[in-house]
């Protein structure tokens, strides 16, 4: 089945992200494989809203979080619980939205070409921390409190996959 996560430009981000949940929670409905789900997630992200890095980190052994799939460039193979802004948001169980990544303290940077940055857990329906979703942006202030707002609607839309 063929699905496109392409919409008209003149939408608000609100617009489009309500458009995307829409399509994301037929895409995703009865899907059971965790990885491709998370791959498919990634591109669905980045076609939709063309953001420079799409994927995911998971949780291992209670001290790392692993590279996932994910959209982009070459990225950070493990960090640390509460190390840059994927550790932090983990160890704080909460949604970063970074601004401008070179102002946050311990920031690492995968690509000396992402500005910006949200990253959100992943939590089961139990409130369990599997992971983190991670995007990054090529500008500065790209995220604000609709990315949060939609992109932990995204999250939502996803616990069924750990349980």
């Amino acid at each position: 089945m063929e699905q496109s996560f392409t919409y008209d430009p003149s939408l608000t981000k609100a617009e489009r992200y309500q458009h995307f949940i829409d399509d994301y929670r037929l895409f995703i409905e009865g899907e059971t494989d965790l990885i491709a789900a998370l791959a498919n997630t990634s591109a669905a992200l980045r076609e939709a809203f063309g953001f420079f890095w799409v994927g995911f980190y998971l949780v291992k052994d209670s001290q790392w979080l692993s590279l996932g799939p994910f959209q982009g460039t070459v990225a950070c193979t493990r960090i640390r619980r509460g190390r840059g802004v994927c550790g932090t948001a983990w160890e704080e169980r909460r949604t970063l939205v970074v601004p401008d990544v070179d102002a946050f303290p311990g920031h690492i940077a995968c690509s000396s070409l992402s500005r910006s940055e949200i990253v959100v857990p992943l939590a089961d329906k139990n409130g369990h921390i599997h992971g983190v979703l991670d995007i990054d942006s090529d500008q500065l202030s790209t995220f604000d409190d609709t990315d949060r707002q939609y992109l932990e609607c995204v999250v939502n839309e996803m616990s069924f996959l750990f349980l």
